[in-house]
């Protein structure tokens, strides 16, 4: 049985991947607020569950961490057995993409 992901739940996950996120990059809530125009009660907010964000918020956050939307939605631990099913996933799409650019240098070539 597949357990229902709350609102709350989602809140939750955006937060902490906020503060993480905001963390690793060593900016204040402060500084964060002045770069995306939000104000830091409201990034606060966020981090700490109270309020939940448009698309529009979510873009800012996203450019002002130099971050892609997705990476505030993953989840804390990737379980084993699936991080290995993104490893091969991504070595499948690096090698596509070192074989297109080789057919492509190789062609250029003759």
């Amino acid at each position: 049985m597949e357990k229902n992901t709350s609102e709350r739940d989602i809140r939750l996950l955006l937060g902490r991947n906020l503060k993480r996120l905001r963390e690793m990059h060593n900016i204040s809530q402060f500084s964060l607020a002045n770069m995306t125009g939000l104000t830091n009660a409201f990034i606060n907010d966020i981090e700490n569950c109270k309020r939940g964000i448009s698309e529009k918020t979510l873009a800012k956050l996203s450019s002002a961490l130099n971050v892609a939307p997705y990476r505030f939605f993953l989840p804390e631990k990737i379980p084993d057995d699936s991080f290995s099913g993104y490893v091969s996933d991504f070595r499948a799409n690096i090698n596509m993409v070192l074989g297109n650019l080789t057919d492509q240098y190789l062609d250029k070539r003759e």
